[in-house]
């Protein structure tokens, strides 16, 4: 009788081109999703090619990937000089002199079938005058400089982080590479593709290594060296949307006091960044090149530092857009290979870390289908064209006198956009699609805090007397200011948890 004998398991290849964050992070994720005798992972990345950087801050979903990684929060921190992150200001978005609070987690508390903003815009029909981020537990910390975890008198705030994306992607290598990531110096200087199949077959580097895989994914940056340099995918513009095309990033010394927020100012004709982090605090000018030279970018960006800046600036161009696919053939593309989105909302390092997700839902256990593809595709375009509504948002609802403004004020924007804005300008409804990434609380807080007021509110908001409408909102501003009050001052919170 002929034993049988077990089947070998052949791993399947996957390879990552480039490191950085998106590397780095894919690496690490794959590493601990993938059965590691299934699958080889390999990274090549060259330390003479450098990395753009710019991603510091970070949403909440952050915490999701450090969680399961297992990383450690505090030792997380004090690897990458991190802060913690409650929101981000937008100073002169509407008018000139306005200033507000995108902010994570709620705003006010529900009081039955609808949304509590309608009850706000009772008050506000009623003569009530306080702002909206007067009921949004992070923006009152925020402004104050104060955070707890979890938040005093119960109440824990949701919260993202600044860090140093390079210290980030040496802490993630540090996690990866003893879980089984082979990591591989060098430049790719070819890309060789199956004459059948059209797939990337491997890669040749300057030392004549040849590194060939089942999967790749690009992580080089803007050159998408696989995605565009071998398979030519294609890019969809939205610079006519967008029209910044330009950043100068600098870091500067740190300054008092250590905001746990980050800051976005507009500009005569783009935005600056603030990010505080433990060791520096980083800055950059994202403009537009037709309404002002890089020279006087230069100037705006150094003349609005609060501290002594420690390097020149570095300029970065890019054109806002994506892949036409960010799956073709058997490479995906994340990071910038996959496309160019401002860093506006600190949603760069969430759609690498979504992405990943997906690869990792939709990776096959044998050849690619297309049926796999095309809907990973479906799902990253979804998710990456309402990530690019709620940026056109910003631009489109102001109200300041600059060429460069008045051309985004009056610019034809994405009907997905224009039916959110008709539906919240009639009667203050906000509908959420298919889990895309911003919540309704979210785009709340940027339509009220650009101006955008609407016309009615829900008619059950109508069913409470006057006086009951005004204690409600009352109690529900004093139990915040409770809560806030009651919190450290963030520096202080640092100091004592997790000091780099």
């Amino acid at each position: 009788m002929t034993e049988i004998q077990p089947q070998k398991i052949v791993p399947q290849k996957i390879v990552i081109v480039g490191g950085g964050t998106a590397g780095w992070i894919a690496a690490a994720s794959l590493a601990r999703f993938l059965p590691a005798q299934r699958h080889a992972i390999t990274l090549i990345e060259s330390d003479e090619i450098g990395i753009v950087g710019v991603g510091e801050a970070t949403i909440p979903q952050i915490r999701l990937l450090n969680a399961a990684l297992g990383l450690d929060e505090a030792a997380f921190m004090r690897a990458t000089g991190a802060t913690y992150k409650l929101g981000i200001e937008f100073a002169g978005w509407g008018r000139a002199d306005s200033r507000y609070m995108h902010a994570f987690g709620g705003v006010g508390r529900a009081t039955g079938p609808i949304a509590f903003h309608h009850f706000w815009l009772r008050g506000q029909h009623l003569g009530e005058t306080a702002p909206l981020d007067a009921y949004a537990p992070n923006a009152q910390a925020g402004w104050t400089n104060r955070f707890d975890k979890p938040a005093a008198g119960g109440t824990d705030l949701p919260y993202a982080f600044h860090f140093d994306a390079s210290l980030f992607s040496r802490h993630l290598r540090s996690w990866a590479e003893p879980r089984g990531v082979n990591r591989v110096e060098g430049r790719i200087v070819s890309v060789e593709r199956d004459g059948e199949s059209g797939d990337v077959r491997s890669v040749t580097l300057a030392d004549g290594q040849v590194i060939a895989g089942d999967v790749f994914i690009d992580c080089s940056g803007f050159r998408g060296l696989l995605i565009e340099g071998a398979l030519g995918t294609g890019y969809e513009d939205w610079t006519h949307w967008l029209p910044c095309d330009r950043a100068l990033a600098v870091p500067c010394a740190s300054a008092t006091p250590l905001t746990p927020y980050t800051r976005s100012t507009a500009q005569g004709a783009g935005w600056q960044w603030r990010i505080p982090l433990q060791h520096r605090t980083g800055n950059g000018h994202v403009y537009c090149s037709a309404y002002t030279s890089d020279d006087e970018a230069a100037r705006v960006l150094l003349d609005n530092l609060d501290g002594k800046a420690l390097a020149d600036p570095r300029p970065i161009r890019f054109a806002t857009g994506r892949r036409r696919a960010f799956w073709n053939h058997n490479v995906v593309a994340l990071g910038l290979a996959a496309g160019f989105l401002e860093p506006l909302e600190s949603t760069s390092i969430h759609l690498v870390q979504s992405a990943v997700e997906r690869v990792i839902r939709y990776l096959p256990q044998g050849p690619i289908q297309p049926a796999d593809r095309a809907a990973y595709n479906a799902e990253t375009v979804f998710e990456w064209e309402r990530v690019r509504d709620f940026i056109i948002l910003h631009y489109h609802l102001n109200a300041r006198d600059e060429p460069f403004w008045r051309e985004c004020a009056a610019m034809p924007v994405p009907d997905s956009l224009t039916e959110k804005l008709d539906l919240f300008r009639a009667n203050g409804r906000i509908t959420r699609f298919n889990e895309e990434l911003f919540a309704e609380v979210g785009w709340l807080q940027v339509m009220v805090g650009q101006g955008l007021m609407p016309q009615g509110y829900h008619p059950l908001a109508d069913a409470r007397e006057p006086g009951e409408v005004r204690e409600l909102l009352a109690l529900m501003r004093q139990v915040i200011q409770r809560q806030v009050s009651a919190m450290p001052d963030h520096a202080a919170y640092i100091a004592r948890h997790c000091a780099a």
